[in-house]
């Protein structure tokens, strides 16, 4: 399984914007503001190819720690090496109780995704290796800042996406999600697909909402949020990425990043079946 992991990857940089599709919209600091944070915005238009973006500098220029948007990355590799052999794969909970109640138990991919289980992704990592694991990166330019750099693995491969070792941009985090929506990277068609199902959260009439989350800190303290997917309506996907920041460690990520992506979106007029 792994010699056909090595032999379907190519080269992918995942890379998206360029100065000539892209609208800055300081109209959208308005939330931010409100929710007293910094940070960034961008959505792309797949049928146009047109971005809208704010804080263009943060979103193509900065980066940080992929915190748990890496289960993507990581549930790909997994599945294509063989290491999580399907999405109802269970990994026995190890006993350790942890903040989050839901990651207490045995969990199949699918849950463990659905979950953001940070010790089931753990294991995983450390099924796939080291080795392995820098191939992928390596492959896909993840985290890199060029095609002519890499990032390199330099600290334990179950905690390196979470310890500001691998830093990623919001450009490459929307990147990513537009290939992987069209099965467009390196794994098998299948196995894209199980990911996609994992990161459906929403599913009505009107529209269907895709994502995966993510919550680290960065060097100096702050906390980063991070939600990356797509938003489809009337069968037409258009992809975002939303990247925030704060020094308040006590302020609730979860519930301000979530609230600032539907704040957006609804100001951009998603969520009713017209776009």
């Amino acid at each position: 399984m792994r010699l056909v992991a090595y032999t379907l990857a190519v080269l992918v940089l995942i890379t998206s914007c360029s100065p000539n599709n892209i609208k800055q919209d300081n109209s959208l600091k308005k939330y931010f503001d409100e929710n007293k944070v910094t940070g960034c915005f961008a959505l792309m238009n797949n049928a146009s190819g047109k971005f809208t973006v704010y804080n263009l500098s943060r979103y193509r220029d900065s980066s940080y720690t992929p915190a748990s948007t890496f289960k993507i990355l990581n549930s790909l590799i997994g599945l294509q090496t063989g290491d999580i052999i399907s999405d109802s794969m269970v990994i026995k909970w190890d006993g350790v109780e942890r903040w989050n109640a839901d990651w207490n138990k045995d969990l199949t991919m699918y849950e463990a995704f659905r979950v953001s289980s940070v010790p089931y992704y753990q294991e995983v990592a450390r099924r796939i290796g080291k080795d392995t694991m820098q191939y992928w990166l390596d492959s896909l330019y993840y985290g890199a800042k060029n095609d002519t750099d890499r990032f390199v693995i330099s600290s334990p491969i179950d905690s390196f996406w979470l310890d500001n070792t691998l830093k990623v941009t919001p450009d490459q985090q929307l990147g990513l999600v537009k290939k992987l929506y069209f099965n467009e990277l390196p794994f098998f068609k299948a196995y894209q697909e199980k990911v996609k199902r994992a990161m459906l959260f929403e599913n009505t009439p009107n529209y269907r909402l895709g994502y995966k989350t993510g919550w680290g800190f960065a060097e100096n303290g702050h906390s980063i949020g991070w939600i990356t997917g797509w938003v489809e309506e009337n069968d037409h996907p258009y992809f975002f990425v939303l990247n925030i920041e704060t020094p308040d460690r006590n302020l609730d990520i979860k519930t301000v990043r979530m609230k600032l992506l539907k704040d957006i979106l609804t100001d951009l007029g998603f969520f009713k079946g017209e776009m």
